[in-house]
């Protein structure tokens, strides 16, 4: 199946119409895109937009030879006259099935919000997946079938959907997954890609023509990643945003529940109400054998935190039990971790704090942590194929 992605784009489009915001000010040229259309083989149209007869014919086709336009979602943007020679669109109602002329067979895919999915079977088997936007997939069973060729998705919009396909094996390693309905959430250029990039996906401009089952090179998600940050910088909502797109991942809290100390508790609250809730929490600092199981990915917050409970075990904070192998018993410690981190098979996310920039602490302790943390941050970002400094809320990429 060959596609034509007429629009990515939101359903009112990019940048939207009067919109005062710094993602929509800074969407020019390339980045500037319509409500999202895709043309499938010339003969099927998924979604009509304003303008689409003029999009077919920048990107070098004809909407002439289209037979079944395929409505996914009621448009809050402009009204939409149906061009002359067009058939009149309709929806698939869920679970049922449309079998065209052509060759091409659509099934209607149930959603979890207002809209229809559309899975669609090309003449010589390639498979396409099309979500519309603020949707993901409803009623999905494990093994289901095989993975899709290619996922065009709201991608930034509702990562979980990917994290739904995930599961049930319906995106695999080698599915083209291309988010569309891009709206002003994400800057466009770098800040995207990176952000697209981190959950397995890409973005193409509008008017690309894309072939269903031809190997494209799908971003490698990271396998070990380390995000620093100062305090309220966004490290941990950055690392969280890496890992939503993926099922089943096991938060790992080393902080404690400290009975108690209310501030702590709603801290604790804020996290867990922004996680997904198929994620599963274990609060511990016994990290080594977490790292030496497979299974799904990890999400580590924060290194900081276990590197206080390890400098608690070893005695760090009295000079003397410091001096008579504390030191020594840390290095071991923090070796040991470093290698299991190393030799881990799953996808791993840690977050840690950066305090080297800050003002010299005033305690000998308090110095003896900021030291600790720049070596425990450092030999851990050894072993990671990208590791991110935040600030502001801005990523920044130091390596990967």
């Amino acid at each position: 199946m060959e596609l034509t992605l007429l629009g990515t784009g939101a359903p009112r489009g990019l940048p939207r119409p009067g919109c005062p915001c710094a993602a929509c000010a800074t969407t020019v040229g390339q980045d500037a895109r319509g409500a999202t259309a895709v043309l499938v083989d010339g003969t099927l149209l998924l979604d009509l937009t304003p303008g689409a007869a003029f999009a077919a014919a920048r990107a070098g086709h004809s909407l002439g030879g289209v037979r079944q336009v395929l409505l996914s979602h009621p448009h809050d943007g402009p009204p939409v006259e149906v061009p002359a020679g067009l058939p009149q669109p309709g929806r698939v109602p869920d679970g049922r099935e449309l079998a065209l002329l052509t060759g091409h067979r659509v099934r209607a895919v149930a959603m979890d919000a207002p809209g229809t999915g559309y899975a669609v079977h090309g003449p010589d088997g390639q498979r396409l997946l099309y979500l519309p936007p603020g949707g993901a997939p409803a009623g999905l069973e494990q093994g289901n079938g095989e993975p899709y060729d290619m996922v065009l998705a709201d991608v930034v919009g509702r990562p979980d959907a990917l994290a739904r396909l995930r599961a049930v094996g319906a995106v695999g390693p080698t599915t083209d997954v291309v988010a569309v309905h891009l709206d002003h959430d994400v800057p466009p250029g770098p800040e995207l890609r990176r952000r697209l990039a981190a959950a397995g996906a890409r973005a193409v401009p509008d008017g690309a023509t894309l072939v269903v089952g031809v190997y494209e090179d799908v971003p490698d998600v990271p396998r070990r990643t380390l995000v620093l940050g100062g305090a309220r910088s966004g490290k941990s909502v950055e690392a969280e945003r890496r890992l939503e797109a993926f099922p089943d991942v096991l938060y790992v809290a080393t902080g404690g529940s400290r009975s108690g100390d209310t501030e702590w508790a709603s801290r604790v609250a804020a996290h867990r109400e922004r996680r997904p809730g198929s994620w599963r929490t274990a609060e511990t600092c016994d990290l080594v054998p977490l790292l030496k199981d497979d299974g799904a990915p990890l999400l580590i917050d924060c290194l900081s935190l276990w590197l206080t409970d390890a400098m608690d075990a070893v005695g760090a904070w009295d000079d003397a039990e410091w001096a008579d192998g504390g030191e020594r018993e840390l290095r071991s410690r923090i070796r040991e971790l470093t290698e299991a981190v190393r030799a881990t098979r799953r996808t791993v996310v840690a977050v840690s704090n950066e305090v080297g920039s800050g003002i010299v602490p005033a305690t000998a302790s308090g110095r003896r942590y900021r030291d600790e943390l720049g070596r425990l941050n450092t030999a851990f970002a050894a072993e990671c194929e990208q590791v991110l400094l935040v600030a502001a809320g801005q990523a920044l990429v130091l390596r990967g």
